[in-house]
């Protein structure tokens, strides 16, 4: 495998998973069948995912936290293709997501706000994630941003980072991505993932028609969308649809890739698996309906798995996703 993959998770976390023995009944006391934590965040599980894959990844964090760097330290220990950096001066404790899964795969999230940077925050860890990204192929900005940081700090990191020769993913929502469609036509981004929510916040479109046509086969205003920002600036737009696949659109066309049939299990971590297993094609050099197919293949990878477990290359299959260039 070649490459490497920086990722920066503006935004990281502890998640605190719950599973429960039934499903969750609101106002009532029930009893958890098992609980997990472990050191995450967006970027954070892109890169595992990468560097199970064999791609060199490197972890930027904004600010260091001894306990948190403890249990991802503990979480990559077996892989000598990943490194973990931060402006260790900077220091604060990150927030705690909880997610609660039910049997039937139903998964519930809270995400707490993050600590607030301050502007001196806000540029040691600019100045970290540039000097880790040196002679990296891609660097992948994703989740939330941190209170303290502007709309378009992702607008402003990618500019530095396509200054360096680097391909950029986005994977975000609500503002930040609002400042990213704004950016365009000015600011070349390389990637971008949206859902079919995200979709119709960038295009003014309506998600449930979206989702709704998707499984009815009928993809046309999710092309058309798509392809509003392929032509805004963006080289490759890929639009999750869940259990329905996805689509990709870029300047040589546009693809869809249904998903593979499994049973699922938690969400957690999907769209960043697919995120992942697109780069994961793409370094290796493969073309545009195979980096889908990959895509697809590690997105249901990870809804296939229990709680917050991601998609190793054994658990992705992109020779069950089929793929058809669209008109």
């Amino acid at each position: 495998m070649t490459g490497t993959v920086v990722t920066f998770t503006a935004n990281p976390s502890i998640d605190r998973t719950i599973a429960l023995e039934g499903p969750l009944e609101r106002g009532e006391v029930q009893r958890a069948a098992s609980v997990t934590e472990q050191a995450a965040g967006k970027g954070v599980n892109v890169a595992k995912v990468t560097s199970a894959a064999g791609v060199e990844s490197r972890i930027v964090l904004p600010f260091a936290d001894d306990r948190y760097l403890t249990m991802l330290s503990e979480a990559i220990a077996d892989r000598t293709n990943v490194t973990v950096s931060h402006p260790g001066h900077v220091r604060h404790r990150p927030r705690t997501n909880t997610t609660i899964t039910e049997p039937d795969g139903t998964t519930t999230k809270i995400n707490e706000p993050g600590p607030t940077l301050s502007d001196g925050d806000l540029a040691a860890a600019a100045a970290k994630l540039l000097e880790g990204s040196a002679g990296a192929d891609w660097v992948v900005l994703s989740g939330s941003l941190p209170p303290g940081a502007p709309e378009d700090w992702y607008v402003t990191l990618t500019r530095a980072a396509k200054a360096a020769g680097h391909k950029v993913a986005i994977d975000t929502s609500d503002a930040a991505l609002d400042a990213v469609l704004a950016a365009l036509p000015g600011v070349p981004f390389d990637l971008i993932k949206p859902n079919s929510d995200e979709l119709a916040q960038l295009t003014g479109g309506d998600a449930a028609a979206f989702e709704a046509s998707a499984k009815a086969g009928d993809l046309d205003a999710i092309v058309a969308a798509t392809r509003t920002l392929a032509e805004r600036g963006i080289a490759n737009v890929l639009v999750t649809l869940g259990g329905a696949g996805a689509v990709l659109v870029n300047a040589a066309g546009a693809w869809y890739s249904t998903a593979p049939d499994v049973e699922v299990k938690s969400t957690v971590g999907a769209g960043d698996s697919s995120v992942a297993g697109f780069i994961i094609a793409e370094v290796n050099g493969e073309a545009p309906g195979a980096c889908l197919a990959s895509a697809v293949a590690y997105g249901s990878g990870a809804a296939g798995l229990p709680g917050t477990t991601l998609p190793r290359p054994e658990d992705a299959h992109p020779e069950q996703a089929r793929v058809t260039k669209l008109a």
